[in-house]
């Protein structure tokens, strides 16, 4: 029998925490279920399973979305405390599986707070190896993580961006002209909003991409900027010129915990807003399953550049409207991490890089081509290993020279096995017997897999506050 439908869930911790906060006792809670308090007690404990009528009466009974019960919830995860004791400096501790699985799901505060002091060593850590090699000035990273984390645990999907996206879109184009987005946002923000577009010179741009200047009511976007990173940049702000106050409430409920992560989650949702302008939910994923997610047909129906198309089928999420549930995770040369999202549940590496079995490092190698591959990663959280199907494509950084060392980045794009099928890059290949490459999320839980002795790449960096910004916003100015 196949592995995922032989899979038992057992939640006992996070149907205890749904329990205490719905402020009810076991007895209490049993009875509205329609089983015996021991057996809800042997679920709690993790000594029997949630079997699927249980699941379904828990939805109808409390309103809950399944989809939460499943899902880490932001609290630490096995796969995340797992990882960091594989640091050598717990070597000899040994700590068994089911000590980490009973630590993640009864004791979510403590994993949390375990987890949050690992973070501060690893940084400080890192710190002090960066400034040791290369002299530089001291790293946070702290509200990019905030906001990555956040972000995540909402599964990259944000309906309510998604509606004023297609209102906004629809209002654009209600004339049928036949212009593009940009020509009719450039529009739209001279008649309504008294604002012009100018394309400045690089020379005078300097290491702005785009700027606005509120004295002379002008957005100034650089000529180094492609098609659809300027098409980006002009919707952007018209984005804030009509939804900036919705944007600012979603950011205050978030309740980030300082003003610097508030604001670069401000961002990070203008950047999605705009992307829901440019690649409407309901048209954007009507297309992709037509074309069998074509990432180069998607790109020039709707203007965009490869990553923009790509971050946008990791949000696919409607629940009347799904996508195939992507992942995503962005590279440079060196193996730094700068981005990395999911609408399904890839193991992604906290503390390290990405395995170097993954052909996502093989992109540098052949530029603007997409490489394919399926991949296995190991057990994770108490659910199998997974098989994936993902692909890799290089693009350029806006703003830098084309052939200046380090220019590039690779986007890696993949998705569960079970969902290649619908892919146009899967077709011809034997998807019941794939040839498969194993990988390890981080290289330091790599000894299960025969990439243990290769050398690791570079550690997933804390990012600078100049960083901030591009690390989290989903959708970068891009044109490639």
């Amino acid at each position: 029998m196949d592995a995922a439908v032989d899979h038992k869930l057992f939640l006992g911790g996070r149907l205890k925490r749904l329990r205490r906060e719905l402020a009810l006792t076991q007895t209490a809670m049993a009875a509205d279920l329609g089983v015996s308090p021991s057996y809800l007690n042997h679920i709690e404990r993790n000594q029997r399973p949630v079997s699927a009528q249980l699941l379904l009466r828990l939805a109808d009974t409390y309103d809950v979305d399944l989809r939460r019960l499943n899902s880490p919830d932001g609290h630490a995860s096995e796969a995340e405390l797992t990882e960091l004791l594989a640091d050598p400096m717990f070597q000899g501790l040994s700590v068994p599986r089911h000590e980490i699985l009973q630590l993640a799901d009864e004791a979510p505060a403590a994993a949390d707070a375990m987890l949050r002091l690992y973070r501060a060593f690893a940084d400080r850590r890192a710190r002090d190896r960066i400034q040791a090699e290369r002299g530089g000035a001291g790293l946070e990273d702290t509200p990019a993580d905030r906001v990555r984390d956040w972000i995540q645990v909402r599964q990259n999907h944000f309906p309510e961006l998604d509606a004023l996206g297609e209102a906004l879109h629809g209002a654009l184009t209600a004339n049928e002209t036949g212009e593009n987005v940009e020509i009719l946002a450039r529009a739209r923000l001279a008649e309504r909003h008294n604002l012009t577009v100018k394309v400045m010179p690089a020379e005078v741009m300097v290491e702005w991409t785009r700027r606005f200047d509120p004295h002379r009511r002008r957005l100034l976007v650089s000529e180094t900027l492609g098609p659809a990173s300027r098409a980006f940049a002009v919707v952007y702000q018209l984005v804030l010129a009509e939804h900036e106050a919705e944007l600012a409430e979603m950011a205050d409920a978030a309740d980030m915990p300082d003003p610097v992560s508030r604001d670069l989650l401000k961002v990070s949702l203008t950047n999605t807003l705009t992307a829901a302008v440019l690649m409407p939910y309901g048209p954007f994923q009507r297309a992709a399953e037509q074309t069998g997610y074509d990432l180069a047909r998607l790109q020039a129906r709707f203007g965009v550049g490869f990553e923009q198309a790509a971050h946008r089928l990791t949000t696919l999420s409607r629940p009347t409207a799904r996508g195939v549930p992507f992942f995503l995770m962005r590279v440079d040369q060196a193996g730094n991490i700068s981005k990395r999202y999911a609408a399904a549940g890839f193991p992604f590496s906290r503390f390290g890089g990405a395995c170097p079995r993954w052909r996502l490092h093989s992109a540098f190698r052949t530029p603007g081509r997409i490489i394919t591959q399926i991949i296995e990663t190991p057990p994770q959280d108490g659910k199998p290993g997974g098989r994936w199907f993902t692909l890799a494509r290089t693009v350029d950084r806006q703003g830098h020279d084309a052939f200046s060392e380090g220019a590039d980045l690779a986007v890696g794009l993949g998705c569960e096995l079970r969902h290649a099928h619908r892919l146009i890059y899967a077709r011809g290949l034997d998807l019941q017997n794939p040839e498969v490459t194993p990988i390890g999320p981080a290289c330091r839980l790599c000894h299960r897999h025969p990439c243990a002795e290769r050398a690791a790449p570079p550690v997933d960096r804390p990012l600078t506050v100049d960083d901030w910004s591009k690390s989290v916003s989903p959708y970068p100015f891009s044109g490639a």
